[in-house]
């Protein structure tokens, strides 16, 4: 007689689940580490040693044109792009969470209201919104957490104004209201709980979209100032030595696209195990 077994929940995870959080954590713990690391300056410049190829003498990942670490400013590169991941997404979350809980309890006029200011922000192309506010606010960290932070705050409203229309007539719902309890204590004990389940799975793929969106505006050269390093200004300082040098490209491309793999995964393994659909309402 054959018995099945549950097996444990960090087990049905996956390896592949295991091996990008190892990933998340290896390169944020270096990122935040990266001061007190044994490193060469990421700034620092030996124009003896330019173009120096992965695994050379000293050099673990090569050097740039000017003779700078690739591994060193690959790590800390990561700073300035996981702090805008850790961040900016997470203050749309809190927006959202807000607009889209209130938009789908109450629905009417604050549903409408709710949506046109959802559609008026997808209008309007975010890469492009972010270098408007860039170039007039000025491209310091808190101006691109924010503007970053502003520009995903449809996608999060959405799929909890979704659920909240799913479980506003259940009946755990239902009974709260039947109990008198007021409209803010109903969103807050009784359906945030539920809404904000999927939602969590939607922030790392908003933290992937920030990586990237950094990483096109740095290669546009309208990201962070020099000197301070990132992957898209490193992606974008090799992209004219990559005929002559193509790790000083791939190498912060790799770094990203490890990342932003790694995020993904994360999130759809999430999403998959909290079995929650949100509707298209």
């Amino acid at each position: 007689m054959s018995i099945n077994t549950v097996q444990p929940w960090w087990k049905r995870l996956g390896i592949v689940f295991w091996l990008c959080v190892g990933w998340l954590i290896f390169i944020s713990f270096g990122a935040l580490l990266a001061p007190w690391l044994p490193l060469y300056d990421p700034l620092s410049t030996n124009l003896d040693r330019q173009f120096e190829p992965p695994l050379s003498e000293g050099y673990l990942l090569g050097t740039d044109a000017v003779g700078r670490d690739l591994l060193s400013r690959a790590i800390h590169g990561g700073r300035v792009s996981l702090t805008l991941a850790f961040t900016a997404p997470f203050l749309s979350l809190a927006v959202g969470l807000v607009l889209g809980l209130s938009a789908g309890y109450f629905r009417g006029r604050v549903d409408t209201a709710v949506s046109v200011f959802t559609d008026s922000i997808l209008a309007f192309p975010n890469i492009v919104g972010v270098m408007v506010i860039l170039f007039f606010f000025g491209a310091t960290l808190p101006v691109m957490i924010l503007a970053l932070a502003f520009f995903g705050i449809p996608p999060e409203v959405r799929v909890a104004r979704a659920n909240t229309i799913l479980f506003a007539e259940r009946e755990f719902v239902l009974a709260a209201r039947a109990q008198g309890a007021s409209s803010i204590r109903i969103m807050v004990r009784e359906l945030l709980p539920n809404v904000i389940v999927p939602m969590l799975s939607l922030v790392l793929f908003g933290m992937s979209i920030v990586i990237i969106i950094e990483g096109a505006l740095a290669f546009l050269g309208v990201g962070f100032p020099p000197p301070t390093p990132t992957w898209g200004k490193m992606v974008g300082d090799g992209f004219e030595e990559i005929s002559k040098a193509p790790h000083i490209t791939f190498v912060p491309a790799g770094v990203m696209f490890l990342t932003i793999l790694s995020l993904n995964m994360i999130g759809d393994r999430l999403r998959a195990l909290s079995d929650v659909k949100a509707s298209a309402v």
